[in-house]
């Protein structure tokens, strides 16, 4: 048995998303930018996939704009609200995915914002007192908080930010790549003036995913060219991946709620026995507790050992393709900068397990025998 549980890091595409897909694969390649027949037909499925996004998301279509994936639009966002509005503070988490930390770091070494890092508590939350008392401080700035943690799943109460960001003025700014698709987004209730989103991590292709931009809160484009996606992003559009994203999306939508109350039984009882098989097994952050985190991510935490770094190793020859963190990143030889910041001398190993709606029960017993047959070959203590 080989058994998949990296779905954080990319999912499988769905069937019915390629099925969608294989026309603008084959016979419908025309530029969506030119005028005849072949141009429009394209250009009309792109403004359709469009109009489905923004009625999934209760936005204009307008508001929905197509990119290569989360780590641009995460990009495109922050440094054009910077630019656009002139923004001189930022404030976020040492927490963040490095598409925004990196970001935010870099813009700060231009010399162009001065960062500013939230408290968190002892399980890697946002402290929201000290959030307000940096906002107070800094009105007017820009807040860059992600929706839910890629590698420990904690989620963020985008509601309770929101209304502290308009409270102060300040533009935020949400990468929402971990829950689009797993979680419903109301954009007009919702106080956030842009959100990501990258396809395959719900089922649809990689190379693809969208930004949404509040109406109100326009930006500056990134990537200059063509007058591509509204004179907001430059460049020809992946036609077939925007069909894809659009289906993956929809499918998603429709099924959500049996897709998370069958996840959330597989992580249910991977915690349990896990909890019961394993002497000294914890969850590292709120991932442990389902009504705090992502129903998608477990981050198993291990007790110390020499041995720690072959654990996922040992797991793949095991059959088990897992993750220690963020795999957007994978290949570096340090470890989780998430994990880092909340346990900073912490030596335990760490395994994410992350599930989708293609896993099985006996998947989930697979795992948990094998985790438990590896824990006495590295002898854990």
């Amino acid at each position: 048995m080989r058994v998949y549980l990296d779905n954080a890091a990319t999912t499988p595409l769905d069937p019915e998303v390629f099925e969608a897909m294989k026309p603008f694969m084959l016979e419908d390649f025309g530029n969506p930018s030119s005028t005849h027949a072949h141009g429009r037909k394209v250009r009309a499925a792109i403004e359709s996939a469009r109009k489905k996004i923004a009625e999934l998301l209760n936005c204009t279509p307008g508001e929905i704009i197509f990119t290569s994936g989360g780590t641009e639009a995460d990009n495109a966002i922050i440094r054009c609200a910077v630019e656009t509005y002139g923004i001189k503070h930022a404030i976020s988490t040492p927490i963040e995915h490095h598409a925004v930390t990196h970001t935010l770091e870099t813009l700060e070494k231009q010399g162009l914002v001065e960062l500013h890092f939230v408290k968190l508590d002892s399980n890697g939350s946002v402290d929201l007192q000290h959030l307000e008392e940096l906002l107070k401080a800094h009105p007017n700035a820009l807040v860059s908080l992600m929706h839910a943690n890629n590698e420990i799943g904690n989620l963020l109460s985008l509601e309770a930010v929101g209304n502290l960001c308009e409270q102060y003025g300040a533009y935020f700014h949400s990468d929402t790549v971990q829950t689009m698709g797993h979680y419903r987004h109301d954009m007009k209730k919702l106080k956030v003036h842009g959100i990501t989103a990258a396809a395959h991590k719900f089922h649809g292709p990689k190379g693809v995913g969208f930004m949404y931009i509040n109406k109100d809160k326009k930006i500056k484009q990134l990537i200059h060219g063509g007058a591509q996606e509204r004179n907001m992003r430059g460049g020809t559009e992946n036609v077939y991946g925007i069909i894809g994203l659009a289906k993956a999306l929809e499918i998603c939508y429709r099924e959500m709620e049996e897709h998370e109350t069958h996840i959330t039984s597989l992580k249910k009882a991977m915690i349990e026995k896990l909890t019961a098989t394993v002497p000294g097994i914890t969850f590292h952050g709120n991932s442990g507790d389902l009504t705090k985190s992502l129903y998608t991510v477990l981050n198993v935490s291990l007790p110390e050992s020499d041995e720690n770094e072959m654990l996922l190793f040992n797991l793949d020859m095991a059959g088990i393709s897992a993750s220690g963190g963020s795999a957007c990143s994978s290949g570096a030889s340090t470890g989780s900068h998430v994990l880092g910041a909340i346990y900073p001398n912490s030596k335990r190993g760490a395994v994410r397990f992350s599930f989708s709606k293609y896993n099985k029960p006996e998947e989930i017993d697979f795992v948990v025998n094998k985790v438990a047959e590896i824990y006495g070959v590295v002898n854990l203590a």
